[in-house]
């Protein structure tokens, strides 16, 4: 990676984190797990009852920062982020219901899969250096070293995600299918990587923790 690139790149984080931050910095609702437990009965069928999906095209939710999961319950709601069936999950829910299911599917523990040998390579160095060739940035930058992500400036936990569900959304941001994204940044980031690229970097987050 050259010393230009690794400029160029941390200028695009620190730009898309100051909008996101500024996003995440209006008072959240304390969620309530207990409640959230019961509410979110109804979504573990998709997600499991611990919000560790058994399908892979649905996502885990186990783990997953509070305030990302809120305002994808939000941007379902709202016609933001497009999806027939959560459109019309969320439809009855008030801001307290979706804190709640935050809440719940916070607090619980993300069962990590395993990354397949053969995409390991290439899965490792998109996210932990991107491709200066094609101006990707790396993963890494926004998404942190093990995965974990970054509540305060929106940037959701990967690590465990199934590989099936992180393929679908870069192709979705790539195409422009999805764009509740802030700044425009996934969409920026999808739109330079291959096929091939994108099947890797997503089996390397399922493994990764």
């Amino acid at each position: 990676m050259s010393f230009q690139f690794w400029i160029n790149t941390m200028k695009k984080v620190l730009f898309a984190v100051s909008i996101v931050s500024f996003v995440f910095a209006l008072p959240a609702m304390a969620g309530d797990a207990a409640a959230g437990k019961a509410k979110a009965a109804v979504c573990a069928g998709c997600h499991g009852p611990d919000g560790n999906s058994p399908a892979p095209n649905f996502p885990k939710l186990a783990g997953q920062h509070e305030s990302y999961i809120i305002k994808q319950l939000h941007d379902f709601k709202s016609g933001k982020r497009k999806n027939p069936i959560m459109s019309a999950q969320v439809a009855a829910l008030s801001d307290e219901d979706m804190a709640n299911v935050a809440a719940y599917f916070s607090s619980q523990k993300t069962k990590i899969g395993t990354t397949a040998e053969d995409k390991l390579a290439a899965g490792q160095s998109i996210y932990r250096a991107g491709n200066a060739a094609s101006g990707v940035a790396a993963c890494a930058a926004c998404h942190g070293p093990s995965g974990s992500g970054n509540p305060q400036a929106g940037f959701p936990r990967l690590s465990g995600q199934h590989a099936t569900y992180v393929a679908a959304q870069l192709k979705t941001f790539r195409s422009g299918e999805r764009s509740n994204d802030a700044g425009n940044m996934m969409r920026g980031v999808a739109s330079k990587l291959s096929d091939a690229e994108i099947e890797a970097v997503a089996q390397y987050v399922q493994g990764l923790h």
